[in-house]
């Protein structure tokens, strides 16, 4: 059967005409849209894998950078511990310096006093009566007991007076710690010597004493004066002849730094053939105000 179109149905035919084409024109849309998000989907999925990869090749880094700062670290640890080594030996050498510096001013003190007293004594040393030697810790002057005193005599000569007065005002200048030994022959005393002074011992102490005294009443600290008796018992020569004997008699003045070790403590420098203290050749010692009796080989210091 043949349908023919009527007036009435043609607005119909249009509408579904339409809602077919529109149904149709959804269905592209979709499949376009569905496409994009695909790729999009694509897209971020490689970027998802080039970010995991360059968390990776970080993680790699930061590993790296941690090992660095590791060794960084030992490094510096190892360097703090040569700077506190470095800065250790900079302080010895710079106390090691300050010593240096201070025995080199000791030692110009020395030479100084050493120059002065042969420049004062210069006569006396040309003529062999006075014998001045710089020590590593001081001076001595080896005095020849003839221009100190006479035979048996412990009174000082006006001469050995002279002289040791030039000693005194070395002193005054550059102050020491003195000590005067006194120093004899091995012949005994005569009887009317030994009267007197008994013994060797007790004489080169008077002797000792007498210099002490002058050197005190010429304005040298007491404190640092100190006479010692060494009898026969220190010999310089033989006392075969007289010549050795009369080296024998002598009085030797220690002049020792005022910071050296004092006397009567370590010993600044034992003569050869200095007896022990426990033996009865041990030196006996007097201070100023001593007399010759103080100094016999009982009280020996």
């Amino acid at each position: 059967m043949k349908l023919w179109s009527t007036p009435c149905s043609l607005p119909i035919e249009r509408a579904l005409i339409g809602l077919a084409i529109a149904a149709f024109a959804t269905g592209c849309v979709t499949r376009g849209k569905h496409v994009e998000v695909v790729d999009e989907r694509d897209r971020l999925q490689q970027k998802v894998a080039d970010l995991e990869r360059t968390n990776e090749a970080l993680g790699g880094e930061r590993l790296k950078l941690l090992d660095e700062m590791e060794d960084l670290r030992v490094a510096r640890e190892e360097l703090n511990a040569e700077v506190d080594e470095l800065t250790s030996l900079r302080d010895q050498l710079a106390e090691n310096l300050a010593k240096r510096e201070a025995e080199v001013e000791e030692l110009a003190k020395k030479s100084t006093t050493y120059e002065e007293l042969v420049k004062d004594l210069e006569s006396e040393v040309s003529a062999g009566q006075i014998q001045i030697t710089q020590l590593r810790d001081g001076l001595r002057l080896n005095l020849a007991q003839d221009i100190l005193f006479r035979s048996g005599s412990s009174t000082l000569e006006p001469y050995g007076v002279k002289v040791l007065m030039k000693v005194s005002s070395q002193l005054a200048r550059h102050p020491q710690q003195v000590e005067v030994q006194g120093h004899s022959d091995d012949v005994p005393l005569s009887n009317s010597l030994a009267a007197r002074w008994g013994t060797n011992w007790e004489l080169a102490a008077a002797r000792a004493s007498q210099v002490v005294r002058l050197f005190e009443a010429e304005g040298v600290d007491p404190t640092r004066l100190r006479a010692v008796s060494y009898g026969s018992h220190n010999p310089v020569a033989s006392n075969d002849t007289a010549e050795g004997r009369a080296q024998n008699r002598r009085i030797e003045i220690r002049l020792i730094p005022i910071d050296a070790p004092q006397p009567g403590g370590d010993p600044v420098e034992e003569p050869e053939g200095a007896p022990a203290a426990a033996d009865t050749g041990a030196p006996s010692a007097a201070g100023p105000g001593a007399s010759a009796a103080e100094a016999t080989p009982e009280t020996a210091s």
